[in-house]
């Protein structure tokens, strides 16, 4: 059977790579550690299960849900976006519920791109950043998120003939893989672009709720314009211990999201009734203790695998966003998937080749915390004696 020429243009899916990897290894009674795949290791928050349970026993959520999403859950969401960025959002028309931030990412680019046009992805970034504009026929440009600018690109660099083929744009602050928050006045010269150029900005808002020192990660749409020329993508599966749930809201712009919304009743029947009435319950303010809590433990690992890199030699700065560490692979390994690849036969322990999410990764490893504290400290460890 032969696959469509889009699928032949994209590489396997890391994480799946790596899953296959990991389970192989542990048949062969090999203990493997892995710090790879960002999947929070403790369980959701109990008011949203609870609100899960009662929602799952209610025979009226059991039938087919509605693709512009529950008024509940848009309005829990409109309320959360007021409360904590100070953004208001009509619930009728800037909100709708997302089958998790992969499937409303990739959906974004069936239905705003077409063969020949241009989206402008952050690199290294989200594998979807890329893989979802080859997949709608269109081109991918990469966008080199800068070290020397706090891992911002630098617009300016991006091609003039880019910048006229360019219908989406794909940012992530707090970012992964790189840890990185956005740097002052980034978001306002991306408005300002989007404006001029008349393309979509796409902000994966996955992290904001992760955050460590006292730093708040602000909303893309808190700026002045922004809902004139973007989208926000907003995440409950890593702040609330939600992978699992694929749960996640798109807001901002009425006409975009409207778009959204007529390909989406074409491809799926929405988002179940009962993950919906969860979210809402995630997003009220008495929720907020236990993502503080969650994110007291992501800062102590955070700080445990920091000092112990820099114990063996290994700087990184302290990210003060996400659940990831970026550190610079050691000398003597031409690639970073070379240097993974030797950790994982010699140590048993799985970490994430910068590479592999864009060609600015290169020379950079990805470290997960979640992972618990113990097999933590084990794994690096293991990459401390290697």
């Amino acid at each position: 059977m032969k696959p469509s020429s889009r699928l032949e243009q994209i590489p396997p899916y890391l994480f799946a790579e790596l899953e296959r990897k990991i389970a192989a290894k542990r048949a062969a009674g090999v203990d493997v550690i892995s710090l790879g795949i960002g999947d929070p290791d403790t369980p959701t928050y109990a008011p949203i299960v609870a609100a899960a349970q009662r929602a799952v026993a209610d025979p009226r959520t059991h039938r087919y849900p509605s693709n512009r999403g529950r008024p509940e859950f848009r309005e829990a969401v409109a309320a959360f976006y007021q409360r904590r960025f100070g953004v208001t959002l009509n619930p009728e028309t800037e909100v709708m519920p997302a089958i998790g931030a992969k499937e409303c990412i990739f959906n974004l680019n069936l239905a705003f791109l077409d063969p020949g046009d241009v989206a402008l992805a952050a690199d290294p970034g989200y594998p979807v950043y890329t893989g979802g504009p080859l997949l709608a026929g269109a081109e991918a440009v990469l966008m080199g998120l800068v070290p020397e600018l706090g891992f911002a690109p630098d617009l300016a660099a991006i091609p003039q003939s880019a910048l006229e083929r360019a219908r989406l744009m794909f940012l992530n602050y707090p970012n992964n893989p790189t840890g990185a928050i956005v740097p002052d006045g980034l978001f306002a010269d991306v408005v300002e672009l989007a404006s001029r150029h008349d393309f979509l900005a796409v902000h994966d808002n996955a992290y904001s709720e992760t955050t460590y020192d006292g730093y708040v990660a602000p909303s893309f749409l808190a700026t002045p314009g922004a809902k004139d020329v973007g989208v926000e993508v907003f995440s409950l599966s890593k702040g609330y211990n939600m992978t699992g749930w694929r749960c996640a809201a798109i807001v901002g712009n009425a006409e975009a999201i409207a778009q959204y919304w007529r390909l989406k009743s074409n491809i799926d029947s929405g988002l179940f009734d009962a993950v919906q009435l969860a979210g809402a319950a995630a997003l009220a303010p008495e929720v907020d203790d236990d993502v503080r809590a969650m994110n007291a433990v992501y800062q102590r690992r955070r700080d445990l695998v920091c000092d112990a890199l820099a114990e063996a030699g290994v700087h990184v700065e302290k990210p003060q966003g996400t659940i990831y560490i970026w550190a610079p692979v050691p000398p003597g390994f031409a690639t970073a998937a070379e240097y993974c690849e030797h950790v994982l036969e010699q140590a048993a322990v799985v970490i994430s080749p910068g590479g592999a999410y864009g060609p600015h990764g290169e020379g950079f490893f990805r470290i997960s915390l979640t992972t618990p504290d113990d097999r933590l400290l084990e794994a690096v460890e293991r990459l401390r004696r290697l």
